[in-house]
């Protein structure tokens, strides 16, 4: 299937970079420009993207209210890949609590921006490397959130389900996990779709933010 992707930034060369190079990428495809957030969450509304690159920083309405208002509003599905050139820690973690998808920086190449938009189509989380070990201080600062004794499963969770979402907080990608736990792919991504509907999540990346904030998952060594 091809993915439909909406690109939201206030500058016009920006979008029509991102156009150009993800126009070249087999699967996916530029349904629309948006100028700022206003016009994002009305394309949405209109086009139906799979996947909006949304810039942080735009006029009228910013990203992340953009992407809280898409996450909210949204009949269908819609990932919202965040891109910006601010590489701080706040914009990060707002983003995600407010549904972002993913989080990228406007400086990756054409096959790391061709990359993250099939990633998070997909539903898996995608954060850039080099802002990953912030993030999970800022967790580790925000969260209040004490943290469940050991055996504590989640509330509607079963044991196991607790022990996946904790991967999945952790980082680790469904073969990963199914590594760790020496089970099949399969029913690692069984128990990923049960967890989400149990919690009412979209994705992974929420499924992550979930772990955090309640304290099912603390970081260490920060």
């Amino acid at each position: 299937m091809t993915i439909r992707v909406l690109i939201a930034d206030d500058q016009v060369m920006v979008r029509q970079g991102f156009t150009v190079l993800l126009g070249a990428e087999p699967g996916i495809e530029v349904v629309g420009q948006a100028v700022d957030g206003v016009d994002a969450v009305e394309q949405v509304a209109e086009l139906a993207p799979d996947v909006v690159l949304m810039d942080i920083r735009m006029p009228r309405l910013g990203g992340i209210d953009a992407t809280r208002r898409i996450a909210r509003d949204s009949e269908t599905p819609v990932k919202v890949l965040v891109l910006t050139t601010f590489d701080l820690d706040e914009y990060v973690y707002e983003a995600l609590r407010a549904g972002a998808s993913g989080f990228l920086l406007k400086d990756a190449s054409a096959d790391e921006l061709a990359h993250a938009v099939r990633v998070v189509a997909a539903g898996d989380a995608l954060l850039a490397p080099n802002i990953t070990k912030r993030l999970i201080a800022e967790f580790s600062r925000v969260s209040t959130a004490p943290r469940a004794p050991g055996g504590n499963r989640a509330e509607g969770l079963t044991e196991r389900e607790t022990e996946v979402l904790s991967l999945i907080a952790q980082g680790l990608s469904n073969a990963e996990i199914a590594g760790r736990l020496v089970v099949a792919e399969q029913t690692v991504k069984t128990h990923v779709s049960r967890i989400l509907v149990k919690l009412g999540l979209r994705d992974r990346t929420q499924a992550a933010v979930h772990a955090y904030e309640t304290g099912l998952v603390r970081p260490t060594g920060y």
